[in-house]
């Protein structure tokens, strides 16, 4: 006798998603031992010999890659022919290669020149992948050579992290040192995330707007109250994989006397902003606390805001009864 088992709702069991880290984190270690390995000696057409520290090797939002080379020192391993066999980027794994030619960019102050390339990175898939600059010597040989990554110095104290998930899909790409002291690309690609947008207080209440990344649109919304779990169904609107949640401010200070901080979740996502390089997002987005006047007449004093680590909260208490007293 055949049955087909109910599909489940909500997010895998906690052994599940373990199990699927631990899996990750493997697959990474491997793909970055795979990559990391160096020939010692002169590099040649079969593969990449020693490593060549960049002037400026940065990422921007994971979409965009950004390189520098001395001329000097690419020189130093193959010389271009002056027939056309200009030096490029390779970046790799496996069968896959995305090739950008590098460009000769004179400095002023008869500095040495560089080699620039920029290097779209959309669509770049979840792994580990090699960075490998190709030239071709005046004796028509290809010459390959990995990167090392950039000394960054002292990390400046900026109110943004040094990577960020590209805000279109949440995929997140960063510069990775190998155990041999190669820099390589990681692509890590997002968890399903509701991601907020924007939100809009009123004088009536608080509209948020966001949209699902990473998954399908599922469930229904909630508010839930941060000390004893209780939970408050929110109301939400669909269009595709975006969506306009309203805060359900008159149900929230309801529930219970006094002052509540409630979190969202939009199906089983938690709601926030993720998908940044803010550090802070509690400081670097201030917000006042408002006092909203909700149809059936009660008045609410909420304050909606962000959490340090980006989760949207709102913090409400019920005013009416102040309110009849102090007029």
């Amino acid at each position: 006798m055949w049955f087909t088992s109910p599909l489940r709702s909500g997010p895998p069991p906690p052994l599940v998603r373990r199990l699927r880290a631990t899996a990750r984190t493997t697959r990474f270690r491997l793909e970055r031992a795979v990559a990391g390995r160096t020939a010692t000696g002169p590099a040649d057409g079969s593969g990449a010999g020693p490593l060549v520290p960049p002037v400026h090797l940065s990422l921007r939002d994971s979409r965009t890659l950004n390189l520098a080379l001395d001329a000097d020192a690419v020189l130093a391993v193959g010389a271009p022919r002056e027939d056309g066999g200009h030096p490029r980027l390779l970046i790799t794994r496996g069968r896959r290669r995305i090739a950008v030619p590098l460009v000769r960019e004179p400095q002023h102050s008869g500095a040495t020149p560089l080699l620039t390339a920029t290097a779209t990175l959309r669509g770049l898939r979840d792994g580990v992948w090699r960075l490998t600059v190709e030239t071709r010597g005046p004796d028509g040989r290809l010459r390959r050579f990995g990167l090392a990554p950039a000394d960054p110095g002292t990390p400046p104290a900026t109110p943004t992290a040094p990577h960020a998930p590209d805000p279109a899909t949440g995929t997140l790409v960063r510069v990775v040192r190998t155990r041999g002291g190669r820099a390589v690309l990681q692509a890590t690609r997002s968890r399903p995330r509701a991601e907020l947008v924007r939100f809009v207080p009123s004088g009536d209440g608080i509209t948020v707007h966001g949209r699902l990344v990473a998954g399908a649109p599922s469930g229904g919304a909630s508010a839930v109250r941060r000390r004893d779990g209780v939970v408050v169904p929110a109301e939400v609107a669909w269009q595709g994989t975006a969506f306009t949640l309203r805060v359900p401010l008159g149900a929230m200070a309801g529930a219970g006397d006094g002052q509540w901080v409630w979190d969202f979740r939009v199906g089983p996502h938690r709601l926030g902003r993720w998908l940044s390089d803010v550090r802070d997002p509690a400081a670097a987005y201030p917000t006042p606390f408002r006092v909203h006047a909700l149809p059936g007449g009660a008045l609410v004093r909420a304050h909606a805001h962000f959490t340090a680590t980006g989760a949207f909260a709102v913090t409400c208490w019920d005013i009416t009864a102040v309110s009849e007293e102090t007029s």
